[in-house]
């Protein structure tokens, strides 16, 4: 009798769980869930948007499209190209900032106030403020001038524009990963490099063998939301070209394709497919990072 009546209790406890859990369930499965499963449905059809909404099953010609389309590897080319400057920068700045914002200096605590700033203002105001700053008579290349270096048209060279967005997106995500690495700082034991300077390790000892270990978890996940993120840029490149990608197509990134191929043609199947391309390609880089993370005995 008492198993029978311990075994009620946790069929309850489960049955409450789920209760609670269920608004959650549903809130996932309606906006997470049936959209990719849509997407999905999508990515094998030609899809009739204007008039009467109809579905032409194609198969897998969507994806074989993606192989030809020159636009796709351009657009692969540059969005690769932006996560393999970005993310390296954004980490190695957020660290360094943090560790900086760790120590004992004196008003850290307004610098760190300062310094997320760019994180709560809105993307899109970010990005009007820094086209501003780019302009060919803006305040950046008027500083350059004035201490004698080159000036660059930051808005139409196509050498040049991805750069200016990466610079704008390192400047307004670093904060964000800074304030991250702040908080796994402080949850390091004091102990550790009380002992460590008792042995004769100096600050850099520390920082390499007591700090950076310990970081490892938090650099996992701050390099994996910085993928993840950099590989959906979408509205910087959207707003700096006026939605067309360029010039010649030198912001033109993955999501902005889609978006075109999406709302501009309403070609909405191959678009899905595009979007599965990418979502594949972000799940493959991430077990990548995963697995080298693991190598490094991160659990």
């Amino acid at each position: 009798m008492k198993k029978k009546s311990q075994k009620k209790v946790l069929q309850q406890e489960a049955s409450s769980g789920y209760l609670f859990m269920a608004p959650s369930l549903i809130i996932l499965g309606v906006f997470l869930f049936l959209p990719i499963l849509y997407a999905i449905f999508l990515s094998f059809h030609k899809v009739q948007v204007l008039g009467e909404l109809s579905y032409r099953l194609v198969g897998s010609r969507n994806f074989s499209r993606i192989l030809d389309d020159e636009r796709v590897l351009m657009a692969f080319k540059n969005t690769f190209d932006y996560v393999i400057v970005v993310v390296p920068s954004q980490t190695i700045l957020a660290l360094i900032l943090a560790t900086i914002l760790n120590a004992s200096i004196k008003g850290r605590q307004l610098f760190r106030v300062i310094f997320f700033l760019p994180t709560v203002t809105s993307s899109a105001v970010l990005t009007l403020i820094f086209i501003w700053i780019y302009n060919s008579n803006g305040l950046l290349n008027n500083l350059l001038s004035h201490v004698g270096l080159p000036t660059y048209n930051w808005l139409g060279d196509p050498q040049v524009a991805l750069k200016a967005i990466m610079i704008m997106n390192v400047w307004s995500t670093v904060p964000f990963f800074m304030v991250i690495y702040l908080a796994a700082l402080q949850d390091i034991p004091s102990e550790l490099y009380e002992a460590a300077k008792i042995d004769g390790a100096n600050e850099c000892d520390r920082f390499f063998n007591i700090t950076l270990p310990l970081l490892k978890p938090v650099t996992f996940f701050v390099i994996v939301m910085g993928i993840i993120g950099t590989f959906q840029l979408f509205d910087q490149s959207y707003i700096f070209s006026n939605g067309s990608g360029g010039p010649n197509n030198s912001t033109l990134t993955v999501v902005l394709l889609i978006y075109q191929y999406a709302f501009k043609s309403l070609d909405m199947g191959y678009a899905a497919a595009l979007a599965l391309m990418l979502a594949g390609v972000i799940l493959i880089v991430t077990l990548i990072q995963r697995r080298f993370f693991q190598n490094e005995k991160i659990s």
